[in-house]
């Protein structure tokens, strides 16, 4: 494997994930010498698919939210993002199952919306619902530009946002978590549980997590889409738009050590021993696996918070081919279980719940297309991080139980029950972005402050900089791409000393190793 020359300009990015492919394209855009490199054969990260009978199925992310996030970052490369990906808009944003049979569609206008919790729950659950969808508007609006567009948000700064709009403090409810929040604004339980879904978008227990989080649900309410050829389609897209500006990808490459002496970045070192130089680095991988020296320990220092901070859930994720049968399916479906503070509570001890929630995404529904036979679905189950990882049969056999026999239980059935090739646990997640103990969306973000503790772009070492779901602004597919434009801005601001024109370096971040076409799926949800 032959690589390029690196010059004083060179700059490596580690990990092809959206945020390493979005900060790649805007980095060579703007004229600079980048290579990628990435240890698995494709590029996506937890964006990726496996193979079928029917084709290839996404297994990992599989909601498009916050669409004005990559039409910046196309229109940033001179492009427009319809002209690279085809995007169908979903008027059902999810359909909702629960044990008793009742079922709710969420759609993607609010007066349907509450329409349809009206003739759910009654007039009081929509009345409540119209109330709850105010309040996370207002906190959206409140929140997007301090905290989510901002690459150094800081606490004085919200703070100042909350003195000049007094009634977000009633709406944040400081004290509250997501749960209490919630049962406070919904007489109906089943309300309270579907809104506090929302809070495993980005990793977390609605029983944990600040009830500001229920400014998730706005960022799905503004829409929904369905990625034509599945949500992988958008990282090739993003990986051809790098390389028409110059960007050099090297798959199958894979980083062991970063060297920084000093505190400067100098070189990447791959596991055959050869030595990249680069003026610049961007980690686009979990920021514990630098902090655990994973990546040497001239980089150890960087993010050291990841060390012992608790870990956000993480995932058993099925993806593969086969007929449905039973209740008609939307292109997203939730089927809840019955007692979710139970659920929760397995789920806070680091054990698998006896009837957990299910995510089941129809992957063919929600396009013009006919639905074929077979179908390609994904289904995910939250998990806790790895503690002790039990053995993977076991784990493969408790986990098809469950997750088979309860939706069968609520009227879903396939034929065939895929097989353990089809099935990705934490162990996997953590063979395949190592340091992330299987965590999908990096550190817990349980507590008022969480979101502050994320590590930054900029890290203490000059010249290395972070960027995906492991750092600022967060998990989820549009988090990690605004984390990228984060990176790239810092880099492209930074002078480094070995410049021609005598500039001087500024530090950077940390992110998320990438994976792509092994069996490793990734969480769905706020993508």
């Amino acid at each position: 494997m032959s690589f390029g020359n690196f010059s004083d300009e060179g700059v490596i990015v580690v990990g092809a994930g959206i945020a390493g492919l979005a900060a790649a394209a805007r980095l060579a855009a703007a004229g600079r010498t980048v290579t990628v490199l990435e240890r698995h054969d494709a590029p996506g990260g937890k964006m990726r698919v496996i193979d079928s009978v029917a084709g290839p199925v996404d297994a990992g992310p599989t909601v498009l939210t916050m669409r004005p996030v990559f039409e910046e970052l196309f229109a940033a490369l001179g492009e427009r993002l319809e002209d690279h990906v085809t995007l169908h808009r979903q008027h059902i944003l999810a359909r909702h199952f629960w044990p008793d049979g009742s079922t709710l569609d969420l759609h993607d206008s609010e007066e349907a919306s509450a329409e349809a919790v009206g003739a759910f729950a009654g007039a009081r659950a929509e009345a409540q619902f119209r109330a709850f969808a105010a309040r996370a508007r207002r906190l959206f609006s409140a929140f997007d530009a301090p905290m989510m567009q901002a690459a150094e948000p800081a606490l004085p700064r919200l703070a100042a946002t909350v003195m000049r709009r007094p009634r977000l403090m009633a709406d944040m409810a400081p004290q509250a978590t997501l749960a209490k929040s919630l049962a406070r604004q919904f007489d109906d339980p089943r309300l309270a549980q579907l809104f506090g879904r929302y809070a495993t978008y980005v990793g977390g227990s609605p029983y944990r997590v600040p009830a500001l989080l229920a400014l998730i649900w706005e960022a799905e309410a503004r829409g929904v889409w369905v990625v034509e050829g599945g949500m992988h389609a958008l990282a090739r897209a993003l990986e051809r738009l790098a390389a028409a500006r110059g960007a050099e990808f090297r798959y199958g490459a894979h980083v062991a050590r970063i060297d920084a002496p000093e505190g400067q970045v100098r070189a990447v070192v791959l596991e055959d021993g050869k030595r990249l130089p680069a003026a610049q680095v961007l980690f686009n991988g979990d920021p514990r696996a630098l902090a655990t020296g994973a990546l040497g320990p001239d980089v150890a220092q960087v993010a050291p918070q990841t060390r012992t901070a608790g870990r956000a859930l993480s995932a058993q994720v099925w993806a593969f081919a086969a007929k449905p049968a039973g209740v008609e399916l939307a292109h997203h479906n939730v089927f809840f279980s019955t007692d979710y503070a139970e659920e929760w509570g397995y789920l806070h001890s680091g054990l698998p719940p006896r009837e957990p929630t299910l995510y089941v995404c129809a992957q063919d529904r929600g396009t013009p297309a006919a639905v074929p036979a077979p179908e390609r679905f994904e289904i995910i189950v939250n998990a806790p991080p790895l503690g002790r990882p039990p053995h993977p049969a076991e784990e493969y056999g408790s986990c098809r139980t469950r997750t088979f026999e309860t939706l069968a239980r609520m009227g879903l059935s396939f034929d065939p029950i895929p097989g353990a090739e089809s099935l990705t646990t934490p162990a996997g997640f953590e063979a395949l972005f190592p340091g992330s103990l299987g965590a999908l969306y990096g550190q817990s973000p349980e507590g008022m402050t969480a979101s502050l503790a994320r590590p930054r772009a900029r890290t203490t070492i000059k010249g290395l900089y972070l960027a995906g779901g492991g750092a600022h602004p967060g998990a989820g597919v549009p988090m990690a791409t605004l984390s990228a434009k984060h990176a790239a801005e810092a880099m492209l601001s930074a002078r480094t000393s070995t410049s021609r024109s005598g500039r001087t370096a500024t530090p950077g971040g940390t992110s998320t190793a990438s994976a792509t076409t092994a069996p490793a799926p990734s969480r769905s949800s706020l993508s």
